[in-house]
């Protein structure tokens, strides 16, 4: 796989889920009830390669594991915008994270090309629709998803880890803003592990999100 470069366009836990994988993210569907659906995507399945050597397979396999999660943060916050009266920070948070969420998605199919797979259709229930319910989830969103990406870093080849750190230092940023927002400690921990997709399926699922 070529390197990858990203531009401007990449500016794009209550507890922590620093260490929690992207991998159980990215199999993530909102459904109508507020919670989330695994989509029918076998994490452990679609990323077996991930415990051998970095490849340009392997790296198509996590970008298009993180195609999904930004399309899941993007439609989340387009969603919220248009239904959960969101007002002051909170809407400035969301416009512009879902700005930086879309040009995280456009970034990754552009880099998988003919291989990025399609958007899903999601349900967001109550998140979308309630400022409260909103401002949480998004928090464990933003949380998972930088142990997610974290938790991917050592299976991809040196120049897409290049391009990755470019995103998740971003996710970052969202993270520590939206915690802040809501009143959780923005930086709680000096560093953040990755996850492996058992540790992030386990706490989605003690917050009541996946059934």
């Amino acid at each position: 796989m070529e390197a990858l470069g990203i531009g401007n366009e990449g500016e794009a836990h209550g507890e922590t889920v620093a260490t929690h994988s992207r991998c159980e993210v990215l199999k993530v569907a909102i459904t109508g009830a507020g919670g989330l659906l695994l989509g029918g995507i076998a994490a452990q399945r679609m990323l077996g390669a991930t415990a051998a050597t970095p490849s340009a397979r392997q790296d198509r396999q996590i970008l298009n594991y993180a195609l999904l999660l930004e399309y899941l943060q993007a439609s989340f916050y387009e969603e919220a915008l248009g239904r959960a009266r969101l007002q002051g920070e909170l809407r400035e948070f969301a416009e512009v994270v879902g700005g930086h969420e879309q040009a995280h998605v456009a970034f990754l199919k552009k880099a998988l090309g003919r291989n990025a797979r399609q958007r899903p259709t999601f349900q967001f229930g109550q998140a979308t629709r309630d400022a409260q319910k909103f401002g949480a989830t998004a928090s464990v969103l933003e949380d998972a998803g930088v142990a997610a990406y974290n938790g991917q870093a050592a299976n991809l080849t040196k120049s897409t880890l290049g391009a990755a750190v470019k995103i998740v230092s971003v996710e970052g940023r969202h993270a520590a803003w939206i915690r802040d927002i809501v009143g959780l400690e923005p930086a709680p921990h000096a560093a953040d592990a990755g996850a492996t997709a058992t540790e992030l399926t386990a706490k989605l699922k003690s917050l009541g999100f996946v059934r």
